[in-house]
């Protein structure tokens, strides 16, 4: 007969503890990297080796970066919108002419590279007016509001009932009385940590608005996603005809913050053929969420688009959990490798993957004039650390950065490359939108947009100031270490 004294039933559990965690860790080394970057495996592993239970729990809440099946499936509809919308086009004789829009020769390869992560093709026709300014921004949205003959979509990443966007709200109530079809879309969780939020969901229904939250928080079972997958897209259609999208969500310019920090942002207000490419982005995305497919009929987007209103070629990239490759990571890699002359990188976050720092560096290297423009100030900690922890890479590379000074974050998110294309969106040049967040890019092949753009990158670097290399050298050993910590951190994708 045993006698298990508490001394030996402490060692046996140790023991089986010691033999679970070396169980869970081989098998880790199986599941992990599978159909995942080294960097992200490696980083992953590391966690789990140094702490398996926490680790591999993290993992399964956490370590898948796409989402569920049923969702990547409805969101190939935009397939069937796409085919719709060439469909339109090809029955009326002049419209078809602005399918068969070809960008620069230079840049054909860059196109048919977005097309085929996408289906979206480049059309031509297109007016693209750019809005620097943020009370303008929305001024502008309700002027067009106001107009609506048919339908109103809005599909924002955050939408908050304040002071600013009260104004958008009224013009969303008369839209509706005057009988136009309205329907908003708006982050499930991103929402939650602003005012009103009750209270907006109240006016929605009063006013006899259509609203969705997208991708609502599940516990874990059928249809589970790891909660931090969010749609970041900013959109707008109104009818078929008018179209915004860029960096600013739909709050008051601080954003609520508590500090003094605020923000700066830019939008693009687009007119043509290529609002029927967001119009299709949005139906596949209110799809997603509601089980409701639409047609563009059935959504009262009615695609007055289809003639010239202007003469710009554009194309719109989506991405994001529900595509298999990055498509964003892509395009912006191939379009930098593509830079002859000059490339300025305007954006609020920058982690990027190895292939992005790699073209960044090369571009520098082979003496492309390359600018970055960040902010001296940081809203995400994490963020902000990991971003300045690449910065002495790119100084050596010959990169000039540039810190928009304080107390503006500035927060719009375009790219120019020599004078003749652009990009614009809601993306943003870190992980977290490149695997985890639904974005949407506009391209634009048009010296116009780029001129344009060029002037408001003027306007920004005199609100800024240089960051050189001799001067980043000498930050404190506590900095650096904070840049490192962060940096490793953000390879958990």
């Amino acid at each position: 007969m045993h006698h298990f004294t508490p001394l030996s039933v402490l060692a046996f559990i140790v023991s089986t503890w010691f033999v679970v965690e070396w169980i869970i860790r081989i098998i880790a080394v199986f599941i992990v990297p599978k159909n995942r970057k080294p960097s992200s495996g490696t980083a992953w592993l590391i966690v789990i080796f140094l702490s398996p239970t926490l680790g591999i729990i993290a993992y399964f809440v956490l370590g898948s970066p796409k989402l569920p099946a049923s969702r990547r499936l409805a969101q190939k509809t935009l397939d069937h919108f796409i085919s719709e919308t060439l469909a339109m086009f090809k029955r009326d004789r002049d419209s078809s002419k602005l399918l068969s829009a070809v960008p620069p020769a230079k840049y054909q390869s860059l196109a048919k590279l977005s097309e085929s992560l996408s289906r979206l093709p480049v059309f031509g026709g297109n007016d693209i007016e750019i809005l620097p300014e943020y009370n303008e921004v929305i001024d502008r949205i309700i002027t067009d509001i106001d107009a609506a003959k048919h339908s109103v979509q809005l599909e924002y990443f955050i939408i908050a009932l304040d002071t600013t966007t009260e104004p958008l709200f009224d013009a969303l109530a008369r839209a509706v009385k005057r009988g136009i079809i309205v329907r908003v879309m708006y982050d499930a969780l991103s929402v939650r940590k602003f005012p009103n939020l009750k209270k907006m969901k109240q006016r929605f229904t009063a006013d006899g608005v259509l609203f969705q939250p997208m991708l609502p928080l599940k516990f874990p079972g059928k249809g589970y996603m790891r909660p931090d997958l969010r749609n970041h897209r900013k959109l707008v259609i109104i009818d078929g005809r008018i179209g915004y999208t860029g960096s600013q969500n739909l709050v008051q310019r601080d954003y609520h913050r508590k500090d003094e920090i605020y923000y700066d942002e830019l939008v693009v207000r687009v007119q043509g053929p290529i609002v029927m490419q967001l119009a299709a982005l949005f139906l596949t995305d209110w799809f997603s969420e509601t089980g409701v497919l639409l047609d563009y009929e059935a959504a009262n987007i009615i695609p007055a688009s289809i003639s010239a209103s202007g003469h710009s070629l554009a194309q719109v990239l989506p991405s994001g959990p529900g595509y298999e490759d990055e498509n964003n990571l892509k395009l912006f890699t191939s379009l930098i490798h593509l830079a002859e002359h000059k490339i300025v990188i305007t954006n609020p976050y920058f982690v990027p993957e190895e292939s992005l720092i790699t073209a960044i560096t090369s571009a520098a290297k082979r003496g492309v004039d390359v600018t970055m423009i960040n902010s001296e100030v940081i809203d995400q900690w994490m963020v902000g650390h990991a971003q300045r922890s690449f910065y002495e890479i790119l100084l050596h590379a010959g990169v000039k950065i540039y810190w928009y000074k304080a107390p503006i974050l500035l927060h719009s998110k375009f790219i120019t490359v020599d004078d003749d294309v652009a990009t614009i969106g809601s993306s943003n040049l870190d992980i977290r939108s490149f695997e985890l967040d639904l974005e949407v890019t506009l391209i634009s092949y048009d010296r116009k947009t780029v001129e344009e753009l060029r002037n408001i990158e003027a306007s920004y670097l005199r609100k800024s100031k240089q960051v050189t290399l001799a001067q980043w050298q000498k930050r404190s050993r506590r900095q650096r270490l904070l840049e490192n910590i962060a940096r490793l951190t953000s390879a958990l994708q």
